[in-house]
C-alpha cells in the first residue's frame, strides 16, 4: 500500500486507532500531537499517550506549540504529499490553509453523533444530558468546529451506569475497528459525505472543574449522570466541614427527606425531586478511593446530617 497517512491525536482515546492504522498496514508518514507538558511540581514532564505509542511504534512525530502561522508544519506536511489526514482529539484547532494539503482532506473521528454535541467535550455531555446513545462520527474537517460533512455514524446505547471513561474506551475501539475500513473507502472516492443539518446542532463545551459540584436540589437521576458523566476528572463532589469529597460511583436508591440529608449508614443522600442517591464508591481530599462500607466505618458523615450545609 503506497498511501501516505498523516495521524494527529493526543489522549488515550487516540491510540487504539494509531495503534490499529499501524497493525493493518496503513503507512503513517508522521504523527502530530500536543507537546509534552510539565507536572504541576514541574518534576516530571509527560508526554502525550499518541507520541508514547508513536514512539512504541518507532513512527515519526512532531509536536508544535501551534499550527496557527506556522511556516514550517505548514511546509513540511506539503512536501509529504499525502493522500489523507485522519484527526482524533488532537487538542488544536488546523487551520483553514492546512485542510488543502492532502489529496482527500483531513477527517475527523468525532465522539458523538452529529450535528449533536458538537466541541470538546461530547462524551462528557451526553452522559450529564442523559442521553440514550451516543457515537462515532466520520466527519472531513471544515473551517468550522465539527461542521463538516459526515460519511458513517456508528451508534452505542448508553447504560445508566456507565461512565465516561467507560463509554470513551467504547468508542476509542469501535473507531479503530471502523476507521479501516472508512479508510479505504475515502482513498477510492467510494464514501459519501453529507452535510449535517446544522440547525440541530448543539455544543459541548469543555468541562471547567467547578461544574464537578453536586447540587442536591437537582433530580436524582441527574446527580447520578453528573458524577458518571464527570469521571475520573474533574468528578462529581461535595464540600463537608471544609473537605472535598468526590462520589466515584452512585446508584438511584428510594429515600426521601430533607435535600442533603443523609438517610443511611450507607451514604444515601435524599436529592430534590423526593428520591434518593446511595454511593457506591468515594474519595476523600488526600486520600485514596473507597468503598461505602469501607469509608463509612471512619467517616464523621452520619445519618442526619445534611450536604446542602456544605
Amino acid at each position: 500500500m503506497s498511501k501516505k497517512i498523516i495521524f494527529m491525536g493526543t489522549p488515550i482515546f487516540a491510540v487504539p486507532i494509531l495503534k490499529s492504522l499501524y497493525q493493518n498496514g496503513y503507512p503513517v508518514s508522521v504523527v502530530y500531537t500536543q507537546p509534552p507538558q510539565k507536572s504541576q511540581r514541574g518534576q516530571k514532564i509527560n508526554k502525550s499517550p499518541v507520541q508514547n505509542m508513536a514512539e512504541t511504534l518507532n513512527l515519526e512525530f512532531r509536536t508544535p506549540i501551534s499550527l496557527k502561522n506556522n511556516d514550517e508544519e505548514f511546509n513540511y506536511l506539503k512536501s509529504l504529499d499525502a493522500d489523507l489526514a485522519i484527526v482524533v482529539a488532537y487538542g488544536q484547532i488546523i487551520p483553514k490553509e492546512f485542510l488543502s494539503l492532502t489529496k482527500k482532506g483531513f477527517i475527523n473521528i468525532h465522539a458523538s453523533i452529529l450535528p449533536k454535541w458538537r466541541g470538546a467535550a461530547p462524551i462528557q455531555r451526553s452522559i450529564i444530558n442523559l442521553d440514550k446513545e451516543t457515537g462515532i462520527s466520520i466527519m472531513k474537517i471544515a473551517e468550522e468546529l465539527d461542521t463538516g460533512p459526515v460519511c458513517n455514524i456508528y451508534k452505542i446505547n448508553i447504560s445508566h451506569d456507565e461512565n465516561a471513561e467507560e463509554i470513551s474506551e467504547k468508542l476509542s475501539l469501535i473507531a479503530a475497528e471502523k476507521i479501516v475500513d472508512d479508510i479505504d473507502e475515502i482513498l477510492e472516492d467510494k464514501s459519501k459525505f453529507i452535510e449535517q443539518t446544522h440547525s440541530e446542532a448543539t455544543y459541548a463545551l469543555k468541562i471547567k472543574k467547578e461544574e464537578g459540584k453536586l447540587d442536591w436540589n437537582m433530580p436524582a437521576r441527574n446527580i447520578i449522570g453528573k458524577i458518571n458523566g464527570l469521571f475520573p476528572v474533574p468528578g462529581g463532589w461535595f464540600i463537608y466541614k471544609g473537605e472535598r469529597y468526590k462520589i466515584l460511583k452512585a446508584e438511584l436508591a428510594s429515600g426521601s427527606g430533607a435535600v442533603g440529608e443523609v438517610l443511611s449508614d450507607q451514604l444515601e443522600i435524599a436529592c430534590g425531586d423526593g428520591h434518593s442517591i446511595k454511593v457506591l464508591e468515594i474519595q476523600r481530599q488526600g486520600k485514596r478511593a473507597q468503598n461505602i462500607g469501607e469509608f463509612t466505618l471512619g467517616s464523621q458523615i452520619k445519618v442526619g446530617v445534611n450536604l446542602s450545609d456544605g
